[in-house]
């Protein structure tokens, strides 16, 4: 009677008898799960022969994964009961892996062989073999034609646009204190730009935000409904949207030498419960099948079943032997636009970067657009504006700041400050 009545729970719950296991925590969204659960499932019954079951955990977003992961080592430090961390770029790597929170593999030779060391200075795979790029991202700008159209705003071509006193209540961003992809976009900005314009830049895309989702997906939303006209965005973000409503209502833009492009990586974790089996699922993530699942297009053989995914591969063969069957538009190792970016200086300035436009422009958004209307009513002086944008840091001193960052009355006592420096300049202003 007990083994039926477990046999009832198995298969209520939809698991197999048998079955291996496998958890994952990531923040790739349910049209990822649904292509890649089945694909991997298919695989491994073909090359382990056995049933094999997947565990997805999410917790709203790569910050909030990354938090997960980082306070459930803290209390339980041989492990997690968690076997592979799954995208977010790769900056959440290298902090997991000086951490010593990951697990060493070393994928076949000749499957390695297949994926260059690089792209534009980004590592596409940890020298140590800590972590893989899974897939490869681009970070751009997506816009909606027919708003803009209807504003009579032209369309974005740089970050710099976004900044313009013409797309005041325009411009969707999110929270990079939740979101990997922007804080990535936002490092990128302040690195192609340089420390003091980068974040005037990023100063005034926030004075003309329409509001700061906590999700970078929701962006894309939004730039599709026309609650805003341009938004920071993911290339693959962007480009399943303008498949799904097509190029004549969406648009979007990398811009030309101020992007980068980056690895959305994967990696084990320490103590994974069920090592085989994640270092199964990324040989296959590497595999010609793994990535045909990123890159085709939904319905052609080897690719996506119900939705595309519109990624790039990691291995630069495959954008010529599937052309004319890629959910993407180019060859990321082919495009010269990409700046050469920091990992180390971007890894380092993460956290700090993160508090930092949380206090000026997040929390804050209120009284600083309240100060950029009346900067744009008055002509938007030069001094007035350069004052509404100015730091309370410099990159050298946020460096510094960095290396005590830990240290959370050092962190709650300088967010309180810049805060205070944030409303006190932007009611200054306003008056």
């Amino acid at each position: 009677m007990k083994k039926i009545l477990l046999l009832t729970v198995v298969l209520a719950l939809g698991l197999s008898l048998g079955a291996d296991i496998l958890v994952i925590v990531s923040p790739h969204q349910k049209t990822f799960q649904d292509e890649w659960i089945p694909a991997f499932k298919a695989w491994y019954q073909t090359n382990a022969g056995k049933a094999v079951e997947i565990e997805w955990l999410d917790q709203g977003g790569t910050s909030d994964d990354l938090k997960f992961i980082t306070s459930n080592f803290a209390k339980s430090p041989e492990g997690i009961k968690v076997d592979l961390f799954w995208g977010g770029g790769t900056t959440p790597y290298f902090m997991l892996k000086q951490k010593g929170l990951l697990q060493k593999y070393e994928v076949p030779a000749e499957q390695r062989k297949t994926i260059p060391a690089s792209i534009g200075g980004i590592l596409l795979y940890d020298p140590e073999y800590y972590w893989y790029g899974s897939a490869v991202s681009s970070f751009g700008i997506a816009y909606n034609k027919p708003v803009l159209k209807m504003l009579k705003l032209p369309e974005p071509a740089t970050w710099e646009d976004l900044a313009r006193p013409e797309y005041q209540g325009w411009v969707g961003c999110a929270d990079p204190r939740h979101s990997g992809s922007m804080n990535m976009i936002y490092s990128i900005m302040f690195q192609a730009y340089g420390w003091e314009k980068g974040w005037r830049v990023a100063t005034l895309m926030g004075a003309n935000a329409k509001s700061f989702t906590r999700q970078s997906t929701e962006i894309l939303k939004n730039v599709c409904t026309g609650e805003t006209a341009v938004g920071l965005s993911i290339d693959f973000y962007a480009w399943s949207k303008i498949l799904e409503v097509g190029a004549d209502n969406i648009g979007f833009v990398l811009p030309e030498g101020l992007t980068a492009a980056n690895a959305d990586a994967i990696a084990i974790l320490k103590g994974a419960p069920n090592l085989d089996v994640a270092k199964k699922f990324i040989e296959f993530n590497l595999s010609e099948e793994g990535q045909c699942v990123w890159l085709l297009n939904k319905g052609e053989p080897g690719g996506p079943k119900i939705n595309s995914l519109s990624r790039l591969s990691v291995r630069p063969e495959l954008y010529e032997k599937y052309a004319g069957k890629l959910a993407v538009s180019g060859n990321p190792f082919k495009m010269k636009n990409f700046i050469s970016y920091d990992n180390d200086k971007g890894d380092k300035l993460r956290e700090i970067s993160n508090d930092l436009m949380g206090a000026l422009f997040v929390d804050t958004r209120e009284e600083l657009q309240q100060a950029w209307k009346k900067l744009i009513a008055a002509g938007c002086p030069e001094d007035k504006v350069k004052e509404l944008c100015r730091m309370p840091l410099t990159e050298e001193e946020a460096l510094k700041l960095a290396e005590s960052w830990k240290d959370q009355k050092v962190r709650n006592d300088k967010i309180n400050e810049w805060v205070r420096f944030a409303k006190e300049k932007y009611e200054r202003l306003a008056r």
